[in-house]
């Protein structure tokens, strides 16, 4: 309305312009076409100052848009709470934008993915969620003299071969001679001795034998070795690290120690987030470890495409009319992950596979490949379900995998097919 009031009023001021120019007689041709030119210079610059001040006007109410959502998420908004990673440390509580939340791991542990997160203001927070991985201490071989490095939590042990010892096997182990010149050594002591009616009788501690020609000292029981073949079994699962007067159990990387300080139970890094999988990755604990996978959809062929409906299944797209050979396709394709200890004892039920409901007359179950196909069979438990077995066992480290397909007929006809690709992840132990 006030542009049209400021046309209107310059139009009005053109034309009484001209009026007055000309009180009595008409004006020429020509000087009503300047007078009309001017009017039309007038009106232009007076729309485009409009037009200027419009553009201006939005700018400034759009600035101060902006700054009142800032204002207000600063003021109201926060940012979700942070997971404090295990076997690690979260500094800091404050989740208002602008604020930072840091992350430390316990010694023995490094840190993956991001130190320092920032409140944003889009209320989200920068970087991604850390996670404190076990250091592999053996990575740099510390153990000398061909020992085997077993790696535990910030710390690592060397197992000596016969005639090494020390922390790395730097040192050839002691003699008689040079025990009987060095009774101080952590593998032996001096026995303690008693008079008794004439005659000398020594003893030793826990874990300690009488030893030389005189009993005058102790040595060291090895009871890794003693117990390495005996009937009794033994004493640990995994390794056994002979301590002075003494033994303890160590377990392989992936593996910590049972309670009863003998076995080794695995860790689940994915329930514990040690992991360093992407979010379309689908992470997968295994025996003594993890592994991150992201299964991809069939390729098209015969017109048949497939869409994932979820990180573990695809499915097929409806297919276009009169195009048997892409009907003929698998309506599924599912994803299973399955991890197994080596040597696995055999026959045994692997996975099962069962319809939840039957449109036609008849299921139909089979083996279609995979790698390792001679270690599989399927058969049918009920007239619902196939099941997949591991028909002999399979040493580790190994990854096998079996298509298993179940297929709906009615009267002989095809009405679906649907597979399951299982994976088995066979550790190298067989615990």
């Amino acid at each position: 309305m006030m542009w049209r009031h400021v046309v209107m009023v310059s139009l009005s001021l053109s034309l009484s312009l001209i009026h007055s120019s000309y009180p009595q007689d008409c004006p020429s041709r020509q000087d009503l076409m300047s007078s009309l030119r001017q009017a039309h210079k007038l009106l232009s610059a007076h729309e485009a100052s409009y037009l200027q001040s419009l553009r201006t006007l939005r700018k400034k109410l759009s600035l101060l848009q902006g700054a009142a959502l800032r204002l207000a998420s600063r003021s109201n908004g926060t940012c979700p709470t942070l997971d404090t990673p295990a076997n690690g440390r979260k500094l800091g509580k404050a989740m208002a934008v602008g604020h930072e939340v840091h992350f430390l791991c316990e010694p023995g542990f490094e840190l993956v993915g991001s130190e320092t997160r920032v409140c944003q203001e889009s209320l989200s927070w920068s970087g991604q969620q850390p996670s404190c991985t076990n250091i592999n201490e053996c990575a740099q071989t510390p153990c000398l003299n061909g020992g085997t490095c077993v790696d535990e939590v910030n710390q690592y042990i060397c197992m000596c071969p016969k005639g090494w010892t020390g922390a790395n096997c730097q040192t050839p182990s002691l003699t008689y001679w040079s025990v009987l010149t060095n009774s101080s050594s952590a593998s032996s002591r001096p026995s303690r001795c008693t008079q008794l009616q004439g005659s000398t009788h020594c003893t030793c501690e826990a874990g300690f034998t009488l030893s030389g020609r005189d009993s005058s000292l102790c040595t060291d029981i090895d009871e890794c070795e003693l117990f390495r073949s005996g009937r009794t079994g033994r004493l640990c699962v995994h390794a056994c690290v002979n301590t002075a007067g003494s033994y303890r159990c160590a377990c392989p990387a992936g593996y910590a120690l049972a309670p009863d300080q003998r076995r080794c139970r695995d860790v689940d890094e994915c329930a514990s987030r040690q992991h360093n999988c992407t979010r379309e990755d689908v992470c997968v604990n295994t025996y003594g470890g993890f592994q991150c996978v992201r299964p991809e959809c069939p390729r098209p062929k015969s017109n048949a495409t497939y869409v994932k409906t979820s990180p573990l299944r695809c499915e097929r797209s409806p297919c276009p009319v009169d195009q048997q050979a892409c009907a003929q396709a698998p309506s599924s394709v599912s994803f299973h992950y399955l991890p197994l200890v080596s040597n696995l004892s055999a026959p045994r039920v692997l996975f099962r596979v069962s319809a939840a409901r039957v449109l036609g007359d008849s299921l139909r179950f089979g083996l279609l490949g995979g790698r390792g196909r001679r270690h599989f069979t399927v058969q049918r438990s009920d007239r619902r379900t196939g099941q997949l077995l591991l028909v002999s066992p399979v040493k580790g480290p190994a990854t096998l995998d079996a298509e298993m397909e179940m297929t709906e007929l009615e009267r002989g006809t095809v009405l679906g097919r649907y597979v399951t690709k299982v994976t088995l992840l066979v550790s190298p132990y067989d615990f």
